[in-house]
């Protein structure tokens, strides 16, 4: 890591679609070559180089290569010291400082982490670090949805791995949970971060007609979101029971 976790880093998509596109395009065996010359080279590289080192032409190197940056696995820029084109520095390219990352059914350690480590270094001194957790829980997801360019719940939910579907005029139920298996190992700590981070981001948008109610039950995530009147107490008394049966794979 070279730079602190912000709010809108910590809430980047996580497994999910493009990933996976991302691996589609290695299904290639050329492109699995040429994207594995360019990171080992520790360098930016150019189409010539790359093509010599792969054993390929340099215009199927050069479609490979970008074929590679649209995916987001490389980065390209003109910048070069080979011989120019067109009067113009050789386009090179370098490996993308994103990582890549898929797990079926998705999972948001990244987050937990980030959010895990907030509480630690931002402890009050009349807090435990249990409350610290939850307040910076909350506070993370008042942040995003503050910064939210449309409330669209259900996106987001989607964006972070829940897998929300409606049951119902009035119940959303998150299939999965994107902290599992730490939630079933803490899951008074993490479930009751879950919660009060959904309740934060509730809050924040403004969507006063949705409450973020912690249930546990067997199979999906510790929280569900509820439509309407807001149910007797908020489920926060049953966080130690949740995720201790089956939870999501």
């Amino acid at each position: 890591m070279t730079s602190e976790p912000n709010a809108a880093a910590s809430a980047r998509p996580g497994p999910g679609a493009d990933a996976l596109a991302a691996l589609a395009v290695l299904g290639d065996e050329s492109r699995r070559r040429l994207l594995a010359f360019v990171r080992r080279a520790r360098r930016p590289v150019t189409r010539e180089e790359a093509s010599a080192a792969v054993g390929i032409s340099r215009k199927l190197a050069a479609f490979h290569l970008d074929k590679l940056v649209e995916a987001g696995l490389l980065q390209a820029r003109h910048g070069g010291h080979g011989p120019r084109r067109v009067g113009r520095a050789p386009k090179v390219y370098e490996p993308s400082p994103h990582p890549l990352s898929v797990s079926l059914p998705p999972r948001r350690h990244d987050l937990l982490a980030s959010l895990l480590a907030e509480a630690l270094t931002a402890q009050l001194p009349q807090e435990s670090a249990q409350e610290a957790a939850l307040r910076v829980a909350r506070t993370r997801g008042e942040a995003l949805g503050a910064g939210a360019c449309a409330v669209d719940v259900t996106a987001f939910l989607e964006s972070l791995g829940f897998e929300p579907a409606s049951e119902g005029a009035d119940r959303i139920v998150l299939h999965n949970c994107p902290f599992h298996p730490v939630a079933a190992q803490a899951p008074r700590l993490v479930c009751g971060m879950n919660h009060a981070f959904l309740r934060g981001y509730l809050t924040a948008t403004k969507t006063q007609e949705t409450t973020a109610v912690l249930t546990p039950r067997a199979g999906v995530c510790c929280v569900e979101l509820r439509t309407g009147p807001t149910p007797e107490g908020d489920g926060t008394e049953t966080a130690d029971a949740t995720c201790t049966r089956d939870a999501p794979a």
